[in-house]
């Protein structure tokens, strides 16, 4: 587990109100803003029986086009079955999952797995590289299964590992990075490509409190170009520079505050 991302520490990030109004706070005036995840109703149970575990309860809340917005809850909350919900990695007992207007609970695993790779992008807290690939290659992967041709997937990973300052280890495997760089380097995997929501799980918990600030800001300038974002937390300094938190507690949905 990285250091806690404190207040004081995120000084200089500007806080949720300060971002554009692009989505939360045009929705709040009444302006159209385009939804891209939906939950209605969704409850996920395992077991059966006197055995049946409610991991999420009634969870409704709406996510729209250019929001950063923050799951918190401790753990065992349920966030992490939510997250996989929300990714469209699983499927609720029931409720309704939309993305970008389509009922996912609908459509096969193999279309659910289609538009996963095409509308969402994930960084998770344990960075999940795969060891023997380069960044470079790391970050290629996602075009190798959509069958990008090499030298267009080469350029485009190049470019995105640059632009987060890590053109000098395009050829280092992740046992030579730092957690910043790895975290940095899944992040270019998620945004390859160019998702409409990302996903960030923990994206701080294994990285010391420098590096998970830099990583905050990097997701936070992602937000300020106009991506959605929604980042699984526990940490309540994180919430600060989001434009709208979803609390969570036992499965339960506790309060939803919008930050303007």
């Amino acid at each position: 587990m990285g250091n806690i991302i404190r207040q004081k520490d995120l000084g200089n990030l500007p806080a949720g109100k300060n971002r554009h109004a692009n989505s939360t706070g045009a929705a709040a005036e009444g302006l159209h803003v385009k939804e891209v995840l939906k939950l209605k109703d969704v409850t996920k149970q395992y077991g059966s029986g006197d055995s049946t575990v409610t991991a999420l309860d009634n969870i409704n809340f709406t996510v729209h086009k250019g929001e950063l917005t923050s799951v918190l809850g401790p753990s065992g909350s349920g966030k992490s079955t939510l997250l996989h919900i929300m990714g469209l990695l699983d499927r609720p007992t029931s409720g309704k999952v939309y993305v970008e207007g389509i009922d996912t609970t609908t459509i096969s695993k193999t279309e659910q797995a289609q538009l996963r790779g095409r509308k969402i992008g994930f960084v998770f807290q344990a960075f999940n590289l795969i060891p023997s690939l380069t960044a470079l290659e790391n970050v290629e992967l996602p075009l190798i299964i959509s069958n990008v041709p090499k030298a267009r997937r080469r350029e485009k990973a190049t470019e995105l590992l640059k632009r987060l300052n890590l053109g000098h280890r395009l050829d280092h495997r992740p046992n030579q990075l730092s957690g910043g760089e790895k975290q940095r380097v899944a992040i270019a995997r998620a945004l390859i490509n160019d998702p409409e929501i990302i996903l960030a799980d923990e994206p701080t918990g294994n990285l010391d409190s420098k590096s998970g600030l830099e990583v905050l800001e990097i997701l936070h300038n992602l937000h300020m170009e106009g991506k959605t974002i929604i980042i699984i937390t526990h940490e309540e300094g994180v919430v600060r520079i989001t434009e709208k938190v979803v609390r969570i507690r036992d499965g339960k949905l506790v309060k939803t505050e919008v930050l303007v």
